[in-house]
């Protein structure tokens, strides 16, 4: 029963460092470059608005 209970352990142990990993590898491959994306285009936008406002002053 020992043999039983250590390999279920280690089986449960794998399987969540498994699960881990692959939430962390599709974090990393489609959740990263989005976010990254959406911060270019934010960043973008905010400069054409100050460029727009800044060519209005005068």
């Amino acid at each position: 029963m020992k043999k039983f209970t250590q390999g279920f352990l280690l089986g449960t142990l794998a399987t969540i460092g498994a699960v881990a990993a692959g939430v962390f590898s599709f974090h990393k491959t489609v959740v990263s470059p989005i976010e990254d994306e959406e911060q270019r285009v934010d960043d973008n936008r905010r400069r054409a608005v100050r460029k727009s406002r800044s060519s209005h002053l005068n």
